[in-house]
């Protein structure tokens, strides 16, 4: 074996020693697994956010029920554990060590094809090939900070041509409080789970045959849809927008003019040949928009136009990466695209589409710095492959959105190398109820369109000019901010959004007659309303309906059709009294119209 040298002690920030504490928990999750099951492959166990996990191929299955074992494991090798000791190999030695396993194997190729050095660490009897990042005293680590939480499928190298390995989680911290509190979370976030809730309140479904990422809508969540896409259209054509709508599919030929071809080549379907011509699903909406700014000339006087579309797009996610509406290979984006004049009325009207998204977040009680917040996604000068190659434009844009979220006192982050190719952007960061942040949408300034496209007005002067884009999404896409929504609201959304507002119940087949009157009504002013016409006690239908969180219960008996009434029930208060049809729409109705939370 190559040279070892042991670690020195290290002056670290607290965000590198938690990482270094869950990078030696991964090794110590493969010493146990190696001891427990000595038939098992080892691959790759990385640190991720809130702990570790480690991708085994097991000669026999296993399951969760496996964890407590495997756990204890950890905790008996730990003992005995304290400094992990680097080892140097070369290309040779490393393969000869790994000659019985493929995957690490593999990686040891890579390495040593790139020139890097080959090295592993050592602590115990364990060794593993690894770049390094550990503790100083694996037995110092508190055992009751650190959890295994699950077990998931995961393919080799993310590649579902690959086989299917076993990937065990671990969450991990400093203390066991900060533990104790991670679980509570995860154990409130399973109640949200919108996958569950979509299940549970029968708002969407998914179907083999169909394919996988294609969500089918039931009626309940088709009708939160159609509520969701006519408030926000409506807001748009509030707000100066044209919608508009594009086809699903066009050639290949117009994403390799607009450049996203090449970019994005591995995330689209394969081209369609029809008639000797290639055709795409599509993945974005901006050529199509672009081609109709350009179906005849424009004058300076039309600018901003701002062309808007409730889009169907099309991406292919690989199958590990899918995950119930969060992340689809169909979904619909209130997306829209701002022609401008200028740099200046370009930053106009990024301001005025951030005003729209606090607008849109404020409806849905959603709270800047808590539940979501701006980040500036900033280009790479140096790489040429992934960004456009234009230095001035992107110091210009990236320094006119940075100024204009300063002067809009809006607190935000800047991240590197996460811009489109085509210019800077901001991106709304969304806290979901697991703590994780996803991009939910952006507000992108495009300074490489509108030359790829010509995309030119005439000013004034009479000259042409050219334009700067700006892309941006209002709620992003449907599908995902519907999944937010239902985690956010744990299933119980608000009234104006509730694809159920009000529930008829009847004590007796008796009150049947009347209540159908009752619905009647409230269906006229427009409230969407059931009936339960059941032959159950009062008592089920009342936990039936609670169960599928209707806001409102109208309960009839023989007391409420002798006066011309309804008993009401509003979700999370209980009994509210008797009222009046008329007057409980006058109520539901003013509700609905501010859209109260």
């Amino acid at each position: 074996m190559g040279g070892s040298r042991r670690l020195p002690a290290l002056n670290m920030d607290k965000e590198e020693q938690l990482h270094n504490l869950r990078h030696s928990l991964a090794h110590l999750l493969a010493a146990a697994v190696s001891d427990l099951y000595p038939k098992t492959k080892l691959t790759i166990g990385p640190v991720i956010e809130n702990g570790f996990y480690y991708d085994f191929d097991f000669a026999e299955p296993i399951s969760d029920e496996d964890l407590p074992k495997i756990e204890k494991k950890m905790k008996e090798i730990m003992k005995g554990w304290n400094g992990f000791e680097r080892i140097e190999m070369d290309e040779k030695e490393a393969k000869k060590f790994y000659k019985d396993n493929p995957y690490k194997y593999e990686l040891v190729e890579e390495l040593a094809g790139k020139g890097e050095q080959i090295t592993f660490y050592k602590v115990g009897e364990f060794s593993d090939l690894c770049r390094g990042g550990h503790v100083e005293d694996v037995g110092k680590i508190d055992p009751h900070a650190f959890k295994l939480t699950h077990i998931a499928g995961a393919y080799w190298r993310g590649d579902e041509k690959n086989k299917m390995l076993t990937r065990i989680y671990g969450a991990a911290f400093e203390t066991k409080k900060e533990l104790d509190d991670y679980l509570k979370m995860l154990e409130e976030a399973e109640k949200r789970d919108h996958r569950k809730l979509g299940k549970e309140l029968e708002l969407f479904t998914f179907s083999e045959i169909v394919g996988k990422g294609l969500p089918l809508w039931l009626p309940k969540g088709a009708t939160i849809r159609r509520v969701l896409e006519r408030f926000i259209v409506d807001e748009e054509l509030k707000r100066g927008y044209q919608h508009v709508y594009t086809p699903d599919i066009a050639k290949l030929d117009l994403y390799k003019k607009s450049g996203h071809y090449p970019y994005y080549k591995d995330s689209m379907y394969a081209p369609i040949k029809i008639d000797d011509e290639e055709f795409m699903l599509r993945p974005m909406t901006c050529p199509h928009h672009f081609e109709l700014y350009l179906s005849r000339p424009r004058s300076y006087r039309e600018l901003p136009m701002r062309i808007a579309e409730l889009a169907k797009q099309y991406r292919y996610e690989q199958s590990g990466e899918l995950s119930g509406l969060i992340r689809v290979r169909g979904f619909c984006l209130a997306d829209a695209h701002i022609i401008c004049k200028d740099k200046d009325q370009a930053m106009d009207e990024v301001s005025g589409v951030l005003d729209l998204i606090e607008f849109v977040a404020e409806k849905f009680g959603l709270k800047m710095g808590e539940d979501f917040r701006y980040r500036l996604s900033l280009g790479d000068r140096k790489d040429e492959k992934k960004y456009y190659k234009d230095d001035k434009s992107w110091d210009e844009g990236e320094e006119a959105l940075r100024e204009l979220l300063k002067k809009r006192g809006s607190e935000f982050t800047e991240a590197p190398n996460e811009a489109a190719f085509y210019g800077p952007k901001i991106d709304i960061q969304m806290r979901n109820v697991r703590g994780k942040e996803d991009t939910a949408f952006t507000v992108q300034y495009d300074f490489v369109m509108p030359k790829r496209f010509n995309l030119i007005y005439t000013d004034a002067d009479g000259q042409e000019k050219q334009t700067i884009v700006v892309h941006r999404s209002s709620i992003g896409a449907i599908e995902r901010i519907i999944a937010f929504l239902i985690e956010h609201f744990a299933g119980a959304l608000p009234l104006w959004l509730s694809p159920i507002q009000v529930a008829v119940l009847t004590i007796s087949e008796k009150q049947i007659a009347y209540a159908e009157k009752v619905v009647e009504e409230l269906k006229k002013n427009g409230i969407r309303v059931e009936l339960s016409k059941e032959n159950e006690t009062i008592g089920k239908k009342i936990r039936e309906a609670e169960m599928q969180k209707i806001p409102y219960l109208a309960i009839i008996g023989d007391k409420e059709v002798d006066t011309n009434k309804i008993a009401v029930r509003e979700r999370g208060k209980g009994d509210v009294g008797q009222m009046k049809t008329e007057e409980f729409i006058e109520k539901i109705l003013e509700e609905i119209n501010r859209k109260s939370l």
